[in-house]
């Protein structure tokens, strides 16, 4: 099986790439220098020299709260843009299975019950977000649309929650919450901190699941890819608390000082929780526990150098 892999260099690409390391399947998992997604045509004549059995889509723009609301214009066109060429590439190429990778960004704000695959679209978005959620939501429905137009073209949709893990982004200006914390705990582990602050009462409930899961999600799908939903959350089913990530965190960097919440700061949802209904009926679960995800996180954190 022949694999075209978008967003290779990303932490979900990694993933995947590093879960595929000796098997019998053929990954590529091009540069935008060989193959600009921002580009229909380059998109284009890529898919067609590759000639790929099935494309996994997980390119994209990302970013946490402060990169989403410092460049929203950027986060709705750049990730629209990549994922209509890369869908539209492959139905004129003929590539019959796509494997796109939506956010559980695309669901309502504040919903107080987990988040099932058909409330995308019934209801208010998250403002701080918006614009990467619009794009994603969009890019869902193309392939839906494709699908439906000619049921040949099997374009499918996973729609994981929060993620983090190895290969992550630890820069303040780019980082979500759990490398977010992690940098910002070793850093006050170093420099003898006496507190560390938290943004507003860190009552605020999150589901992070570790990225290398999301990979082992996404290859079960490609290998039972006839009985994967068309439409499907990927993640825990289980939140924590801001306040908790902080607490274990702790735990796992050293630091032993207190936590000082700043009011003033945005918060995002309070919750964003999805129902995994659908992936446990196809079989599938989540394998790593948040203390050992955190380990493994903050382990590659140390490995690279970038303190």
């Amino acid at each position: 099986m022949k694999i075209l892999l978008t967003g290779g260099s990303g932490m979900v690409g990694r993933n995947v790439a590093e879960h595929l390391a000796g098997s019998s399947k053929e990954l590529i998992a091009p540069a935008s220098s060989e193959m600009n997604l921002l580009d229909p045509l380059s998109t284009l004549e890529y898919i067609r020299f590759v000639r790929p059995d099935v494309i996994i889509h997980a390119a994209g723009r990302v970013g946490g709260i402060q990169a989403n609301m410092a460049a929203p214009v950027s986060f709705l066109s750049e990730n629209w843009d990549m994922g209509r060429n890369i869908m539209l590439a492959a139905r004129e190429a003929g590539v019959t299975r796509l494997l796109n990778l939506g956010s559980s960004c695309m669901y309502p704000k504040n919903s107080p019950e987990a988040l099932k695959e058909e409330d995308i679209l019934s209801g208010t978005l998250e403002p701080t977000n918006e614009g990467y959620a619009i794009a994603k939501c969009a890019v869902a429905k193309l392939g839906g649309y494709i699908s439906a137009e000619d049921p040949r073209f099997q374009y499918k949709t996973l729609v994981p929650c929060n993620l983090y893990g190895r290969y992550d982004k630890f820069d303040p200006a780019h980082s979500h919450l759990v490398p977010a914390v992690i940098r910002k705990l070793h850093h006050a582990k170093i420099n003898s901190q006496e507190s560390v602050d938290i943004w507003g009462d860190g009552s605020a409930r999150r589901e992070f699941m570790y990225a290398g899961d999301l990979a082992d999600a996404i290859l079960r799908g490609i290998d039972h890819y006839e009985t994967l939903p068309a439409l499907m959350n990927v993640g825990l089913g289980h939140d924590h608390s801001v306040n908790d990530y902080y607490r274990i965190a702790a735990e796992v960097v050293g630091y032993a000082g207190r936590f000082d919440h700043d009011l003033s700061k945005p918060v995002g949802m309070m919750r964003k929780l999805t129902d995994v209904t659908r992936a446990s009926d196809w079989g599938w679960k989540f394998k790593t526990s948040l203390e050992d995800g955190l380990r493994a996180a903050y382990s590659y954190y140390l490995e690279t150098g970038a303190l």
